[in-house]
């Protein structure tokens, strides 16, 4: 495992310095998302979790839910590893029911001698579908954890086209009708260590387009104002803090949310003090994607990072590159849905409709 550390850290001086014969090395750490996609147990409990248990509509047996965890921790074992052979220190996910199903993920034999640890809260999220972090305890200590409530209400609601009225989503709004409040995932802001830097992420999992893209954009743009809310919030009282955005955001980088709201860049020469970098957009200028829907490909799975991660200095954590991990195991080679994340049927268990994401973070190793 040491001669393999070393490898990828020359590699990574290789591609800074372009082949300048320095002899410095570099430490890194992989920072990823993925949305687990209805990660839930077989278990009754007090959600509307009916249709993902033995008897409801997924038949969902313990051996399909057991299929589901190996097929998810085999994905996490292996995001990132091209360029590090380490698995992400940091994981950010999606859709998740519970705590006990992540305990049960970061027990799979691909993952138990990582070392995860899990923060979790239970969102008013009627589904029942949270999002949570995975982290590696030997390398990022936790300091402080909360899940920051996403105030949405009916009201705000944009027009809707009939064609909007046709999409189809798994992942469906509900509102209660007394208070006209929408019931979303909260968005979870984790501190800590990452090494001996303090690093601030941010998890999210953004309202979806249930009823069309235009009557809930004002939920997402909500959604990213609060985001933005909270990153100000840490600026405020460190200047220079550095925060990292993650989660499926069910807009991709040309959204007024993420382009106007959160106000993020695609090149870092725009990004200012305080501002955002997002470097999956210009991934999506080339066609690539995380979700399909007709046939149109979109990153809705998006890592951002505030300025101080992109400054030209490595004595400290800096951003080096991201990526989309869409190895050809992932993708469903047949049918209709033929180039699609594989995701479960009624025929196949498969892994997740959406692809993940992540990026390196390297500091000098003096």
């Amino acid at each position: 495992m040491r001669i393999k550390k070393n490898i990828a850290l020359f590699f990574v001086l290789f591609v800074i310095c372009g082949g300048n014969a320095q002899s410095k090395k570099y430490i890194v750490h992989t920072i990823a998302f993925y949305n687990f996609e209805n990660l839930f147990d077989t278990i009754n409990g007090p959600n509307n979790d009916e249709e993902w248990l033995p008897d409801g509509a997924q038949n969902w047996t313990g051996t399909k839910y057991k299929k589901k965890l190996e097929n998810l921790s085999r994905v996490l074992s292996e995001i990132g590893t091209g360029e590090n052979p380490n698995s992400p220190t940091l994981i950010g996910g999606s859709e998740i029911e519970n705590r006990e199903v992540l305990e049960d993920l970061v027990k799979q034999p691909k993952l138990l001698n990582k070392g995860y640890g899990i923060v979790h809260f239970d969102s008013p999220d009627k589904r029942g579908i949270d999002v949570a972090l995975l982290y590696q305890k030997k390398h990022f200590r936790v300091t402080s954890a909360t899940n920051i409530p996403l105030m949405i209400y009916r009201n705000q609601e944009g027009k809707v086209t009939k064609k909007e009225k046709e999409e189809i989503t798994d992942d469906v709004t509900i509102s209660e009708k007394a208070s006209d409040r929408v019931y979303t995932r909260d968005q979870l802001l984790v501190t800590g260590f990452l090494d001996d830097e303090e690093v601030n992420i941010l998890v999210c999992h953004w309202p979806s387009r249930s009823g069309g893209e235009k009557k809930s954009a004002p939920f997402r743009e909500a959604a990213a104002a609060l985001s933005k809310k909270i990153t100000d919030s840490l600026q405020k009282i460190k200047p220079d803090a550095k925060v990292i955005i993650l989660g499926d955001l069910n807009d991709g980088s040309f959204n007024k949310s993420v382009k106007v709201e959160l106000g993020a860049k695609g090149k870092k020469e725009e990004v200012q003090p305080k501002g955002l970098y997002n470097p999956f957009e210009s991934m999506a200028k080339k066609g690539m994607g995380t979700i399909a829907y007709r046939d149109a490909w979109d990153i809705f799975d998006i890592i951002m990072v505030t300025e101080p991660f992109i400054k030209e200095d490595y004595s400290s954590f800096k951003y080096w590159k991201a990526g989309i991990f869409n190895k050809p195991y992932l993708i469903q080679s047949t049918g209709q849905y033929k180039g699609y994340p594989l995701r479960h049927s009624a025929n196949e268990q498969g892994f997740s409709d959406h692809f993940a994401v992540y990026i390196y973070l390297i500091k000098e190793n003096k």
